[in-house]
């Protein structure tokens, strides 16, 4: 039975009484629909003062094409966490529409460990992304209108890009301005993926809606002829962003199907962007829970580290545990196995992919000194003897493994798991960042690429040289970095999926996010707008003779 049929089949509560049951009052969300919310800042405001639950991250290794089973293993675990008694809550990314369409497929869990209604959630769930998507476009229509009207500050280059919530590769790189009217200015641009926008960032890292508009206003979008910034403010286009996405910043509260909360809100990719939920529905959810599960984007060298370097530094959040989900057929794809083989018993193949694991449990464990526990996400054809060799690898580097089914089973499946955890959550960590801000945007590069990436160092182009001098200039060396890079690899080569040889991290080129706070760097290929597959999920998406959406996993 298909993820959309399962979700489809089972009876929802109505969002007020889940929300009731959180301790939410009837003032303080607005409905969208009968199984869709949003909750309003007086919420958090009410209890600011209420003592946080336990945070807990779930990340991954280097994942396949289709992913680990993160958000599945999120679900599962929250779950079954209320299945043994505790209060639970969870604080998940929204999806985009560029990989629900695409080779990914849909973001709200599998099986029968889902937040539902999925299809809704899906598509346009609350027009969130939608939102950002106009407030992006409308700062690129007000620079070019800007410009058209006399340049009166002086744009020698703009670095703003319009976006949309598609991959479309057409639009990497466009021609605009081609209509010949009389003071049009053609130049070259460019379309990002929603997801990869700054404002995206922007909305994922803001405490309240005044930050919002603070750091909308602080976005630069070009540079005049003596490379002074021009930025969002000086167009006065802060203001009317603001008010697009006013309603947007409110976080969304959905369920799963076991009805437990979900507060969903806010969706950076975690490959070329810092991949977490919004800050503000991760700290309104430790005010609701006495168990926040959360997740990470893609493996944990770049989800995790993001998380830990970024999100963690400047909302002064802590994980108590973290769960690294890994796959035995991951792993041994990993290990080399061929695709067509990856069903096929092999410890051999299985033992080779094993170091993708060690490294992302002793990043977690001895780099950021965090408490960890292996989570596999277990499959039909895994066979004793894999899970067995795996256990004992694990227990001989004192890391406890738990085999979740939780696709098949929902909550009931992740019941071990969820002991585990409130075990290892009364574990003192020694929680530490890969780098200190104040270190130089080059050190800052190279901490992440060889302490979590296990670089031998780093390149750089002329070109990304020349960015690091500039930013130097500009006074923003003490922001942090956020790494764009393949999710497959440790290195910034896909095909390089063992990483045993040596190898370097290729620098390509640096943006400054001032907006986000946060220095891009852009590595091997990584691109800020993805394409189709050659078959993309969109060709099996449509509507049955009874007007039911089909064909979303």
């Amino acid at each position: 039975m298909e993820d959309i049929e399962i979700a489809r089949n089972v009876k929802l509560e109505p969002i007020i009484n889940i929300a009731k049951n959180m301790q939410i009052k009837e003032e303080e969300i607005e409905q969208y629909g009968k199984y869709k919310a949003k909750i309003s800042q007086n919420c958090y405001e009410r209890l600011k003062n209420k003592e946080n639950g336990k945070l807990v991250l779930v990340t991954a290794i280097n994942p396949t094409p289709l992913g680990e089973g993160k958000t599945t293993m999120a679900i599962g675990l929250a779950d079954a966490l209320r299945r043994i008694g505790k209060n639970a809550v969870l604080a998940l990314r929204e999806p985009s529409l560029g990989p629900v369409f695409g080779i990914k497929g849909g973001a709200t869990g599998g099986g029968h460990s889902q937040i539902a209604p999925m299809e809704e959630i899906n598509l346009h769930f609350t027009g969130d992304i939608h939102a950002i998507t106009s407030a992006n476009n409308l700062l690129a229509s007000m620079i070019d209108n800007h410009i058209y009207f006399g340049n009166e500050l002086g744009f020698e280059t703009v670095t703003w890009k319009r976006c949309v919530d598609l991959n479309d590769r057409q639009l990497r790189k466009v021609n605009t301005g081609l209509s010949e009217e009389k003071g049009i200015i053609p130049r070259m641009d460019g379309f990002d993926i929603s997801v990869a926008s700054e404002v995206m960032a922007i909305f994922c890292l803001a405490t309240d809606i005044k930050d919002l508009k603070r750091r909308l206003g602080n976005i630069i979008v070009g540079y005049t002829k003596e490379n002074k910034p021009i930025t969002a403010r000086d167009l006065k286009a802060d203001g009317a962003m603001t008010v697009l996405l006013k309603d947007a910043i409110a976080p969304n509260i959905v369920q799963t199907l076991e009805q437990t909360p979900a507060i969903v809100h806010g969706g950076p990719f975690a490959n070329i962007a810092h991949g977490c939920n919004s800050v503000i529905a991760t700290k309104l959810a430790l005010k609701l829970g006495d168990y926040v599960i959360t997740e990470a984007g893609f493996g944990a060298d770049l989800g995790a580290e993001k998380f830990l370097d970024i999100k963690c530094r400047k909302a002064n959040l802590k994980p108590d545990a973290v769960v690294c989900v890994a796959t035995i057929k991951a792993l041994k794809y990993h290990g080399g196995m061929p695709k067509e083989d990856i069903k096929q018993e092999s410890i051999e193949y299985l033992e080779r992919g094993f170091h993708n694991l060690e490294r992302h449990v002793d990043n977690l464990k001895n780099k950021y000194g965090l408490n960890v526990v292996v989570a596999i996400n277990k499959y039909i054809h895994d066979t004793t003897k894999e899970i067995d060799f795996l256990k004992e690898k694990l227990q001989e580097k004192g890391i406890e493994l738990s085999l979740v089914e939780s696709w098949e089973k929902g909550g009931e499946g992740a019941e071990d798991l969820a002991n585990k955890i409130v075990t290892l959550t009364k574990k003192e960590a020694n929680f530490q960042f890969a780098y200190e801000n104040q270190k130089t945007i080059e050190e800052k590069i190279e901490a992440v690429a060889t302490k979590v990436y296990r670089a031998e160092g780093v390149e750089y182009t002329k070109e990304a040289k020349t960015k690091i001098q500039e930013i130097q200039k500009l006074g923003y060396e003490n922001l942090p970095v956020c790494i764009a890079k393949t999710q497959y690899s440790f290195s910034d080569d896909p095909k390089n999926l063992e990483c045993i040889e040596p190898f370097k991290i290729h620098v390509q080129d640096i943006i400054l996010k001032a907006g986000a706070e946060f220095i891009v760097v852009l590595t091997g290929k990584i691109m800020t707008m993805p394409g189709l597959p050659k078959e993309p999920s969109a060709e099996k998406i449509d509507l049955d003779e009874n007007g039911n959406i089909i064909g979303i996993f």
